[in-house]
C-alpha cells in the first residue's frame, strides 16, 4: 500500500461556519464546495479536512446523524507559543491554555464553531524528574 494524501471528514452541523474558522485561522483553502459539503487543504503536510453536514444522504444512515465529538484534530507545529499568541491576537478563543507534559508535550487547544477541538503541538525534551 502507498498512501498518497490523508484525509479527515467531519460530520458538523454547520458546514459554513467551520468552514470559515479554519480558512480564517489556520490556513486552509476550499478545494471544492457544494449544499453541505466542503474540501479544505493546505499546502504544507497538514490533513485535508472534509466538512460534511449532519444527515446529509452521502453519508450510510447509521452515520448520518453522528457529530465530529470526541475527536481531537492535533497539529505539530514548529513554535506553539508563537501559534497560541497569533491566534488570540487574532480573536479566537484559547480553550485551553498552553501548557507541558512531563513527557515533553507542548499544546494548547480552540474549538471551531461547531465543537471540533483543534490541538497544537510542540515536542520538547521531557521534565527531568
Amino acid at each position: 500500500m502507498q498512501i498518497t494524501a490523508s484525509t479527515v471528514s467531519l460530520t458538523v452541523d454547520d458546514v459554513a461556519a467551520s468552514q470559515q474558522f479554519f480558512t480564517t485561522h489556520l490556513g486552509y483553502t476550499e478545494q471544492a464546495a457544494a449544499e453541505g459539503f466542503a474540501s479544505l487543504a493546505r499546502q504544507d503536510g497538514a490533513v485535508d479536512i472534509v466538512l460534511l453536514a449532519r444527515g446529509t444522504q452521502v453519508l450510510p444512515a447509521d452515520q448520518r446523524d453522528q457529530h465530529a465529538g470526541g475527536l481531537i484534530l492535533a497539529f505539530t507545529v514548529t513554535d506553539v507559543r508563537e501559534e497560541e499568541k497569533r491566534l488570540i491576537a487574532a480573536g479566537v478563543e484559547i480553550t485551553m491554555p498552553l501548557r507541558e507534559e512531563a513527557w515533553g508535550e507542548r499544546l494548547f487547544q480552540i474549538t471551531d464553531p461547531n465543537g471540533v477541538i483543534v490541538q497544537f503541538v510542540e515536542w520538547a525534551a521531557p521534565a527531568t524528574p
